[in-house]
Parts: C-alpha cells; sequence; structure tokens
C-alpha cells in the first residue's frame, strides 16, 4: 500500500509543474477561500434576519438544536461519501447542488410560513461547515508541514477578506440598489458557482495532489474520543474548546435580540448584520497583526487563551446592567472576533508539541460532535431559564450563565498551563 501510495505522488508531482510553485498555488487558495468565506457572509445576515422576520429572536435556541443533529447526521453521511468518491468531485457537486438549492429557497421565500425560514437557517449553517471542511481538507492534503508554516497565513488570510468584503457588498446591495434580503441567496449562489469554476481550474492545472504525510493520517485509526480519555493534557484543550462553544449559543442570544429590539424592519436589520459582519472580520484582522505576536512574545499561548473569557466577562458584566445595542455588539465580537484571531493562534500552538495523527483523530471528534453537542447544551439552557420555568429570566440576566461558564473556562486555561509547560519540556 505504502509503495503505491509513494508512486501515485511521484507521478503527480511529475506531471504538474504547478505543483512546485508554492507562491502560485497559495495565490489560487487565497482566492478560493476568499470567495467562499464572502458567500458565507452574504447568507448569514440574510438567514439570522429572515428568520428573527418570521418566528423572531426567542425561537433561535430550538433551531439551534434542530441544526446541531442534523449537522450530525449530515456530516457523518459526508464522511463516508468523501471516503468513496474523489474529494475534488465531491467539492465540485457539492458547490452546483447549493447553488441550487440557494435558487430554489429564493423561490421559496416568495411564499409566507415558518418552515421555510427554518430549514433555510439550518441549511446555511450545514453549508458553512461543509465548505470550509471541504476547502481545508484538500489543503491539508496538499501541503506537507513545513509548507503549511510557510503558506497557511496567507491561504487564511483569504478567507477573513472575504468575510470583509462579503459583509460589505451584502449592506451595499441593500441599501443601496433595489435588491432585498431574499435576493442574496442568488447573489451568494453565483458566489458559490465561482467556487465551483475556479475548483475546476484548480483541479485541471494539478494544484491538488496529496502528500504523503495527509494520506497516512487518513489511514491512521479513528477514534476521538477516546484519545481524549488516555490523555489529560488533550482533555484540557477540548474542555477549553467546548466551554467556547457552550457560551457562543448564550451570547448570540443576547445579540439576536438587541438587534431585533433596535432594528424591527428587515432591511434596516440585514444592512446591519452585514456591516457588523465585515467590522468584525476587520477587527479579526486587526488583532491578527497588531495584538496577538504581542500577546504571544509576552504571554505565550496562553496569555492568548485567556483573553477571550476575560473580555466575555467584562462586556457580559457590563450589558447586564446596561442592555444596549454597542455592549451587546461588544460581546458579540469579543466572543467571535477573539475566536478566529488571537484564541484561533493560541489553539494551533497547544497542538504543536503533539502527534500529528493523535491531533487529526482528536480535532475529528471536538469538530463533529463535541462542539454540537454543547451548543445543544447551550441552547437548552437559555430555553430552561427564559421560557420553560415557571419563573423567566430576562435576555440580560442570561449573562450571570455566560459569567459563570467564563470563570470555569479561565480555570480550565490555568491548570493547562502547568500541563502545557511538561508536554513542551518533554517533547523538547
Amino acid at each position: 500500500m505504502e509503495t503505491s501510495i509513494q508512486k501515485i505522488i511521484a507521478e503527480c508531482k511529475g506531471r504538474y509543474i504547478a505543483l512546485r510553485k508554492l507562491g502560485i498555488r497559495a495565490t489560487f487558495l487565497f482566492f478560493n477561500f476568499f470567495l467562499i468565506i464572502m458567500a458565507l457572509y452574504q447568507l448569514k445576515p440574510a438567514s439570522r434576519s429572515l428568520f428573527i422576520e418570521y418566528l423572531g429572536a426567542e425561537s433561535l435556541p430550538y433551531v439551534w438544536i434542530i441544526t446541531a443533529f442534523t449537522m450530525i447526521v449530515f456530516i457523518s453521511y459526508y464522511h463516508r461519501l468523501v471516503e468513496r468518491k474523489s474529494r475534488l468531485h465531491v467539492v465540485m457537486g457539492t458547490c452546483l447542488v447549493f447553488s441550487g438549492l440557494l435558487i430554489l429557497f429564493r423561490a421559496l421565500f416568495n411564499f409566507p410560513g415558518a418552515a421555510v425560514p427554518i430549514c433555510f437557517y439550518v441549511f446555511v449553517d450545514i453549508l458553512s461547515v461543509v465548505l470550509v471542511e471541504q476547502f481545508w481538507s484538500l489543503t491539508n492534503s496538499i501541503y506537507t508541514t513545513y509548507e503549511g508554516k510557510s503558506w497557511y497565513g496567507l491561504v487564511g488570510t483569504g478567507g477573513v477578506v472575504g468575510g470583509v468584503v462579503g459583509g460589505g457588498f451584502s449592506a451595499f446591495l441593500i441599501q443601496h440598489t433595489a435588491l432585498q434580503t431574499p435576493d442574496l441567496l442568488v447573489t451568494a449562489a453565483a458566489t458559490i458557482f465561482l467556487v465551483f469554476v475556479l475548483t475546476w481550474v484548480m483541479g485541471r492545472a494539478g494544484i491538488y495532489c496529496e502528500v504523503e504525510q495527509i494520506v497516512s493520517l487518513k489511514m491512521a485509526n479513528k477514534g476521538g474520543w477516546r484519545i481524549l480519555g488516555h490523555s489529560r493534557y488533550l482533555l484540557l484543550i477540548a474542555a477549553i474548546l467546548l466551554f467556547a462553544q457552550l457560551v457562543s449559543p448564550l451570547i448570540d442570544y443576547q445579540f439576536l435580540n438587541t438587534i431585533e429590539g433596535f432594528y424591527p424592519q428587515r432591511e434596516a436589520r440585514t444592512a446591519f448584520l452585514s456591516l457588523f459582519f465585515s467590522i468584525l472580520g476587520l477587527i479579526s484582522i486587526g488583532i491578527n497583526l497588531g495584538f496577538t505576536p504581542l500577546i504571544h512574545r509576552s504571554f505565550g499561548a496562553i496569555g492568548g487563551l485567556l483573553a477571550q473569557p476575560l473580555l466575555i466577562s467584562l462586556f457580559s458584566w457590563c450589558f447586564l446592567f446596561q442592555s444596549t445595542l454597542f455592549l451587546g455588539c461588544a460581546i458579540k465580537i469579543s466572543d467571535r472576533g477573539l475566536f478566529y484571531s488571537i484564541n484561533r493562534a493560541s489553539k494551533e500552538l497547544l497542538y504543536i508539541p503533539v502527534d500529528p495523527v493523535i491531533i487529526y483523530q482528536a480535532k475529528a471528534w471536538i469538530d463533529m460532535f463535541g462542539y454540537r453537542l454543547f451548543k445543544v447544551f447551550g441552547s437548552v439552557l437559555i430555553l430552561l431559564f427564559t421560557q420553560w420555568l415557571p419563573f423567566a429570566l430576562s435576555v440580560a440576566q442570561l449573562s450571570w450563565f455566560t459569567i459563570s461558564i467564563c470563570a470555569i473556562w479561565i480555570g480550565l486555561i490555568l491548570v493547562l498551563r502547568l500541563e502545557y509547560r511538561l508536554v513542551c519540556q518533554n517533547s523538547g
């Protein structure tokens, strides 16, 4: 088997000259990821705004629970499909299917009712996970670890820039053209079709060719949760990531309820959400360029991990006593803005001393099941204390749970600091 794999890789590298030009490859991937995230940031504000229009922000936890369980079933099926089919063909087929379904959803929004916005919200969340996972799956298969360290910064920046442009583009269309919120589905469908075209071109150019390291990872035995159980270090990392996911629906619920109150009109709400997501991307870029290197040099990876729960706690405390639009946005930025910048960079530093095969297995379980399971827990917590119990907490009072979860989260990071030091010493 190993000889056969080496033969395929040798033939691929010998056939396609473009594979040896890392700068050209990274540029293609930059624009590919740019288009993917640009499409997502046209759909995210549309799906949120349309759901609020038909069902209200108080119903969001229900759709989050539906999305989580749907995602678990769908991703499990999708992974089996990828194991049997060419990943490149699956990616291109998925882009065509998603583009077609977006056109169908646009037609369905001509008929009022609750079912369509619910299905569309679930669809957008599935689309976002699948397109991003497909991109990084193909990207990881054509880079060695050494090459990835040199070029992933450029490739990943394409996604951040795509978020900024996608959000700004959506806001421009809503505010300065005759297009309305449902029409963003058509523009997103066109963008995803461009992803299909670019992926086809990259496939024809020979840019996608698996390296031996990734093939070895694919052949590794699975069992992420068992891996976590045998490593205190990985278990602590998983707990920190999952607590971040537990607090996320609480923050999202407060944020979208605040938006609903300040922007009752659909188009104004969509435009604001689009601009907000664009600004969120700009803030993430600023943090990555200005603060992440500084914090890592001064306080290391652990200091980077502490930034997110500390800021969330601070703004949640403020929101508890004064539920303004500014503070609602500040909580959201302290959550997602830091999650996609300094938190992600710090998390990757934690993985460096660990065997890549073990990381591959652990991350697969966390990403597929852990994140969604904890989002369900967070959604149930919201419903329990806002709708199901005889007494009900206000949107602002949910901050007590956020602050409490952040306190546990910070405690876990401090415990991880000692484990991280030991793991680095042993690996060195």
